[in-house]
């Protein structure tokens, strides 16, 4: 059964203590094999905005759902057009010391694996080219039809071909790439089919109410496993995707650290609460552990 986006939640537990100390979660890591969670607070220092943080998208629009998608051509119309000029600010956006941190700790063999649930590829443009994106990536295309994957990048010349001088004024960007756009913009766009099928093209990636690949999903159940401690990064956790790993890795009586501004889902499966700026807070754990990150840190991918 497919479902409309968990929106918000409400937590009838006591607050977890939080802390600004780096203390207790640098002696955390040190001991290794620690496997990283992400979320879209991790990004929002490249630019790109989180769907539940205080200016979350979510506060004013409602994602696209995968059930829209694939039996509404006017909603395909509606996000092809609004992602086409969207994704320009996903493709200029570069990984920031946050994602740069999680690779130095990665090669210093802290982090034993990384699973995120972004869908930016900044993981893997900062170097950690093993991150399982567990809701897809954005920079490839899927047919609905044939299941033939392409790049992304691909698909965007066509979009410009087919629509010559389409700009439209974006409002603002949203988390999964695409903008907010006026409908009459909107109904001015003309999307273009598979090249192989003609038949209907998708973003590579989960979309809301749409079930992760199961494969997938085991690999991370696997990366939590093998893991010593769990440490979510930039998540609310309000969608089950996420948390479910959480659960998991608190039900086997592991550790899990969450780095995150304001109160989570999985805070009650948390033995600690770190509120910091993310790219500080990575940035300064790295250091401590002799991961500094390096000079060069331009998007690799």
């Amino acid at each position: 059964m497919r479902t409309r986006p968990t929106l918000s939640w409400t937590s009838a537990d006591a607050p977890l203590p939080r802390t600004s100390s780096l203390d207790e979660l640098t002696g955390v890591v040190a001991r290794g094999r620690v496997a990283v969670l992400s979320g879209a607070g991790l990004s929002t220092e490249s630019g790109i905005p989180d769907y539940r943080g205080e200016a979350g998208s979510l506060r004013r629009h409602t994602p696209m759902t995968y059930d829209e998608f694939v039996t509404s051509a006017a909603g395909r119309q509606r996000y092809w057009a609004r992602s086409h000029l969207g994704w320009r600010t996903i493709a200029r956006a570069g990984p920031n010391d946050g994602h740069h941190a999680v690779t130095a700790l990665r090669d210093g063999g802290f982090v034993g694996g990384v699973i995120t649930q972004n869908v930016d590829g900044l993981h893997r443009a900062a170097g950690t080219a093993d991150a399982v994106e567990l809701h897809g990536s954005l920079d490839r295309v899927i047919c609905l039809d044939c299941r033939r994957t392409s790049p992304r990048a691909d698909l965007e010349r066509r979009l410009r071909a087919a629509n010559p001088g389409f700009e439209g004024t974006a409002s603002r960007i949203n988390p999964d790439g695409d903008v907010e756009l006026p409908e009459d913009v909107v109904l001015g766009f003309r999307p273009v089919p598979c090249e192989a099928c003609e038949g209907v093209l998708k973003p590579d990636v989960v979309f809301f109410g749409e079930n992760v690949p199961r494969p997938r999903v085991e690999q991370c159940y696997r990366l939590v496993d093998d893991a010593a401690a769990l440490l979510v990064l930039g998540s609310s956790l309000t969608v089950m995707s996420g948390l479910r790993f959480v659960r998991h890795a608190a039900n086997a009586g592991k550790p899990v650290a969450i780095v995150n501004h304001g109160e989570t889902r999985g805070d009650r499966y948390a033995s600690l609460r770190v509120d910091l700026p993310l790219g500080r807070a990575l940035t300064e754990l790295a250091a401590r552990l002799g991961c500094g990150l390096s000079e060069d840190r331009g998007r690799t991918a």
